[in-house]
């Protein structure tokens, strides 16, 4: 994917665009999110989880519900944050805002990359990319995608559940940038 493509799809400056398209071709070539369709529903939900590239860690208040993120919570123990500190340490992370001690560990395992040892390595492009689309693959995002069910992937991504009924968070903005992204990919 050539940077101007890529600037056009997310609405991001090329000086940025250019900064992440070469490892988001290779991230995406390696996960077979191989086709125009797949792409445009990978980007579109990366762009919008990161603010287009601009958020790669999650903003840290702490908020009643990041608190919950530190131990000893029932959210925190599903996450794996078992340390003081491991709340902020494994806030979101990445392109798709990877969360929790046991995600950075299990991602990082997979793509190669010590993300629990190093944790901030999840902002630098490779990795980032590489761990949206690990995410994207384990869970089979691609058949979502395939259908054109961009609904039900949001929902999948941003509330863990794609039957939920709720409406998922930046809904008009993922929907945007599927548009953005489908007439940049020439769909």
């Amino acid at each position: 994917m050539s940077p101007e493509t890529l600037a056009s799809a997310l609405q991001i400056s090329l000086a940025r665009a250019t900064q992440w398209a070469d490892p988001l071709s290779a991230a995406m070539a390696l996960y077979d999110i191989d086709s125009p369709m797949r792409q445009a529903a990978f980007l579109a939900q990366c762009g919008h989880e990161c603010g287009r590239f601009v958020w790669l860690r999650e903003i840290w208040g702490p908020t009643p519900a990041q608190r919950l993120y530190e131990p000893f919570t029932p959210k925190s123990k599903a996450l794996g944050n078992s340390q003081p500190g491991d709340g902020f340490r494994y806030r979101g992370g990445g392109l798709i805002q990877i969360t929790g001690r046991y995600n950075y560990r299990v991602t990082g395992q997979k793509i190669g990359v010590d993300l629990e040892g190093s944790p901030d390595l999840i902002i630098e492009p490779s990795t980032a990319a590489l761990a949206a689309a690990q995410f994207w693959s384990d869970r089979n995002f691609n058949a979502y995608a395939d259908a054109g069910a961009f609904l039900t992937l949001s929902r999948a991504i941003n509330l863990g559940n794609p039957n939920s009924a709720a409406m998922p968070e930046g809904m008009d903005d993922r929907n945007l940038l599927y548009t953005s992204c489908k007439q940049a990919l020439g769909i």
